[in-house]
């Protein structure tokens, strides 16, 4: 009996120290938490003061698509109807197109307009000024020579400046009146002396040292371009309507020439038949004026080239495009 008690009263001890551990435990668990507990509670408590004495920010608009219907924004001018912006987009078209084609076409126009009322063969002396006293000294010589003055005072023969018929803008096109002509090549626009009949012609041009194939002597192949443009221009008035082109062109070199003097183109028309005219000439140096009689006639100067040719006026040549008639 004694025993059991004993036993009794150990178990009973040893119960109550483990219950004293887990409540010794739990009591330093609580007494550890209650400040961490306490301050953030306390730290919760002054944020959301702290936030509460902040305005607040004014409430977001909800986004929405740039395609949403719903946006409200400025308002657009209503559309024109249809029928409306059809002839504005027509008419400004057609205003944009013609100030584009006055701006670039307006050098053309004025060539055109050019060669539709192209000066008189008179007024064509009057047009050329040198533009240096060099050119101006040869100008001189040509007009002051005694074979002029004989041909301008022969009212046979009409003098002419035909190169300058042509229009500024397109002399760049033409060979003897444009790209051979100028200081040191054919230095200023031949004068020459046509009939009325084609029959004969006469013409006078100054030749440069630019215009050389050796050096001092006037290439040939410029002497037959002279040859066979002066023979054209002297049967084209032969010709139904007054223009032609070469079948033939043939060449006896003579003599050289050479540059830095005033040579002579005579040519004859010999023989026309409906749209053919046959012609011959010769390029020849110009004597001096005191190598020349009181009637203007040539004393001997050397013949260069002598020529023929047979010209063909075209079946379209009604139609032809002309610059220079």
């Amino acid at each position: 009996m004694y025993t059991a008690r004993i036993a009794l009263s150990r178990h009973v001890g040893l119960a109550t120290a483990a219950f004293r551990r887990e409540v010794g435990r739990c009591s330093s668990i609580k007494h550890d938490r209650t400040p961490q507990t306490q301050w953030t509670t306390t730290t919760t408590r002054s944020q959301r003061r702290s936030i509460a004495s902040q305005p607040l920010p004014p409430p977001k608009e909800e986004e929405k698509s740039p395609l949403d219907p719903s946006i409200s924004g400025p308002k657009s001018k209503s559309k024109r109807p249809f029928y409306i912006r059809i002839p504005v987009a027509v008419a400004l078209t057609f205003l944009a197109f013609s100030a584009g084609f006055t701006m670039t076409g307006a050098p053309a126009i004025e060539s055109l307009k050019d060669v539709a009322n192209p000066p008189t063969d008179a007024e064509t002396l009057e047009l050329y000024t040198p533009p240096s006293d060099e050119l101006a000294a040869i100008e001189s010589q040509i007009f002051t020579h005694p074979l002029t003055l004989s041909l301008l005072n022969d009212p046979t023969y009409i003098p002419s400046r035909p190169h300058l018929k042509i229009p500024a803008g397109l002399r760049a096109q033409n060979l003897t009146g444009g790209t051979l002509l100028g200081e040191d090549k054919i230095a200023v626009p031949p004068l020459q002396f046509t009939t009325a009949d084609g029959s004969r012609f006469v013409s006078l041009q100054y030749l440069g040292p630019a215009l050389c194939g050796h050096p001092g002597i006037v290439h040939g192949g410029l002497l037959a371009t002279l040859l066979d443009e002066g023979l054209a221009r002297c049967c084209f008035p032969a010709l139904p309507n007054k223009v032609g082109v070469t079948a033939s062109l043939k060449l006896d070199y003579k003599a050289p020439c050479m540059a830095g003097q005033i040579v002579v183109l005579v040519a004859e028309t010999t023989k026309v038949e409906g749209r053919k005219a046959w012609v011959k000439g010769r390029l020849e140096t110009l004597k001096g004026g005191e190598e020349w009689r009181e009637n203007g006639e040539r004393m001997g100067g050397v013949v260069l080239t002598e020529a023929e040719a047979l010209f063909i006026e075209p079946r379209q040549a009604a139609t032809m495009r002309r610059v220079v008639n």
